[in-house]
């Protein structure tokens, strides 16, 4: 495995590689499910990129930038050992400029859920991933559904940019008690952790009922809240796969978010039914 640090430097490899590319952007501190989409790009492509760059144009004032965790000689041995073939970690000066040519998240489905309470966020994912994108040049790029709404941002830039990138939906991976893994989990006391299960729990809870026979949004938000009232929620919410708003579960092209803090720390989970 081959460690870079700039994009010129990539690049030159890059320029070696025949067949198709794999790319895995993270921003580090790499658990199982960063470890299963890399698994899945090593087994799908000839080479795959990995890139850990924790982005600071993603996180608002007050955000979590400095205390984000940062574990790169684990995260080298992780994508070593998976058989990553370009690990590319630059610093800030390597992917911004001064006055840029900007990048932003549309202006309606890029300011709802996440977008509505972190104001700005998707402006830096995407501006971000644009730049990955332009640097790696991968034949397909894998994304975790956990981060749902930034997958469906990210797959509308693709298309609005004509971009010729393959993006890849990967599931959600969960630790065996059913919290989905996260960098941010490490923050998370025993006694927040246990607190953090109501997540998964009324998520699971919302599905059941949609099987069995309940498909209203409202009432199963309801019922899903009954579970959360522990916790600070930010907002339960159920949408179609293009992010509208529906009063009717809908098998196939339905997902159910919630956004929560637990103590001090924000999650986001979903399910996909």
């Amino acid at each position: 495995m081959q460690v870079v640090r700039s994009p010129q430097e990539l690049q030159e490899y890059r320029a070696k590689f025949q067949g198709s590319v794999g790319f895995v952007p993270t921003m580090g501190a790499l658990h199982k499910g960063h470890l299963s989409l890399i698994e899945r790009s090593v087994k799908e492509n000839d080479h795959t990129i990995v890139s850990i760059f924790v982005n600071p144009t993603q996180f608002l004032p007050g955000e979590d930038f400095e205390k984000y965790p940062r574990r790169y000689d684990a995260d080298k041995k992780i994508c070593e050992l998976a058989g990553v073939d370009l690990l590319f970690m630059p610093q800030k000066e390597d992917i911004y400029h001064e006055d840029e040519v900007l990048v932003q998240a549309p202006r309606q489905k890029g300011y709802i859920l996440e977008g509505h309470f972190r104001p700005g966020h998707f402006d830096g994912v995407l501006r971000v991933v644009n730049k990955l994108f332009h640097i790696v040049r991968p034949t397909r790029a894998y994304f975790g559904k956990k981060d749902a709404q930034q997958l469906y941002l990210i797959q509308k830039m693709v298309r609005d940019f004509f971009w010729d990138i393959g993006i890849v939906p990967c599931e959600i991976i969960r630790d065996r008690d059913g919290l989905a893994l996260s960098s941010r989990n490490v923050y998370l006391t025993p006694q927040e952790r246990q607190k953090a299960l109501l997540i998964s729990k009324s998520l699971k809870r919302g599905a059941k009922l949609a099987q069995s026979g309940q498909r209203d949004a409202q009432k199963i938000k309801e019922e899903m809240l009954k579970i959360l009232e522990p916790l600070d929620v930010e907002y339960v919410e159920i949408v179609d796969r293009n992010f509208n708003k529906i009063d009717k579960v809908e098998f196939g092209n339905t997902i159910i978010l919630v956004a929560a803090y637990v103590g001090q720390t924000r999650l986001i989970d979903n399910i996909w039914l």
